[in-house]
Formats: C-alpha cells, structure tokens, sequence
C-alpha cells in the first residue's frame, strides 16, 4: 500500500496517521527551515539581483547574520560549492567578511555589502 509523507510548519513531533478504506497511512512530520516561511520581503532585491546576479544578492542577504557555507547553502538551495565560489568573490569584492570559529567560517556582511542591501550605499 505505502504511505504518504507529509511535512508540516505547524507539527512539533512526527504524528503517524493510520489509513483506512484502501488510503495508505500518513506519516506528518515537522518541516525543516520554516524560520523564515512568514518573513515579509519587498521588491527592492530586484536592483541588486541585477547587479550582482540572483545568486550572489541572495547570499549576500543571507549573511545578515553570521552564517556557514553549508548554512548558505540549505538557505539558497546552492551547492556548498558553489556557496564557496560565490563568497569568495562576494569577499573579493568587501561586501561579506568571514569569521573562523573552531572548525567553521562563519560569514557576515560588511558595512559595504549591508549599505548595498539597504539601497543606501
């Protein structure tokens, strides 16, 4: 029969639902990465996406807080990779400055590359 898997903002722990009348089971489980599900976002990215290509403009405004590259890249939906390549110029460039703590890098933006976010630099 199998069983239909179910992810859910709203679900604390994983709720196994039995099926009935020929429908499989459903398993509900609790969603990864909903922190930022009902953030409001404006139309203002639009210019630096442009400027810096969508990939980079969605990096930079990921490293509002302190992240990882493997952070960046569950965020964006990037490659570890590619989140390398890309901060890496975005480095070069003085918008995102990078932090080692322990074993990680954590990456932050710059004075500059918050400016350029806000549309005020």
């Amino acid at each position: 029969g199998g069983i239909t898997l179910a992810p859910s903002a709203f679900a604390a722990r994983c709720v196994l639902l039995p099926g009935r009348d020929g429908v499989p089971p459903c398993l509900v489980y609790p969603a990864r990465a909903v922190g930022t599900l009902w953030e409001c976002r404006d139309g203002s990215g639009d210019g630096l996406a442009r400027l810096l290509g969508r990939s980079r403009a969605r990096l930079l405004s990921g490293t509002s807080t302190p992240s990882t590259t493997t952070g960046l890249a569950l965020l964006t939906g990037l490659t570890p990779g590619a989140v390398s390549q890309h901060l890496a110029v975005l480095r070069g460039a003085g918008l995102v400055t990078g932090h080692r703590y322990r074993r990680e890098v954590y990456y932050r933006a710059s004075e500059l590359g918050l400016a350029l976010m806000e549309g005020g630099g």
